[in-house]
């Protein structure tokens, strides 16, 4: 029955952690001011018939903290990376040059830094009703373990590390968010 229950601690905090992780990922997608690459992640282009996403034909880099470079690996891209930019929500103004794409950065607005705070905000919330569904999910385990004829004491202490992963694991989340709201309000 302890091997069970380590089982169930070791995916607890294994899960928790990919929570965490997915997080931080979504939180790169947010835009805050400057460019980076990860703001044209979800982009898809159309790849002679099949949307595809941006990073597998083309290299998106970042000059500076006011623009990217899309630089294609096939010239005749140049034109759906475009239009696949213009028909996204990302609100940007490509420019092909010589040999890509160009896109310059605005400044963000108070407004709009607001609504990428309150979407970090719903990330972030998102990320911690993950985090404790798993807790969830892992002591009803645990529970029925027990009525399976574990130790009562192995199955509490069980439960009081699960609850102690689960406050790291959010603690982890607040720190990414309050880290984000800093880096999108900082003008």
């Amino acid at each position: 029955m302890d091997e069970e229950i380590q089982f169930y601690l070791n995916d607890a905090e294994e899960s928790m952690g990919k929570a965490v992780t997915h997080v931080s990922v979504e939180m790169a997608r947010i835009r805050a001011g400057k460019a980076s690459p990860a703001m044209l992640d979800s982009l898809k282009v159309d790849y002679y018939g099949s949307p595809t996403p941006l990073s597998q034909v083309a290299n998106v880099s970042a000059p500076d903290a006011r623009s990217l470079h899309i630089k294609p690996w096939e010239k005749n891209m140049v034109g759906e990376i475009v239009k696949a930019i213009r028909n996204s929500d990302l609100g940007l103004n490509p420019m092909s040059d010589a040999d890509g794409v160009r896109l310059n950065i605005p400044p963000m607005t108070e407004e709009r830094r607001r609504d990428l705070v309150k979407q970090a905000k719903n990330e972030s919330e998102a990320g911690k009703v993950r985090v404790r569904a798993i807790r969830k999910d892992v002591n009803e385990a645990l529970r029925k373990l027990q009525k399976d004829g574990a130790s009562e004491d192995a199955v509490k202490d069980a439960e009081a590390k699960v609850q102690k992963y689960t406050d790291a694991h959010i603690v982890e989340v607040d720190k990414l968010l309050t880290k984000k709201e800093a880096e999108i309000m900082t003008v």
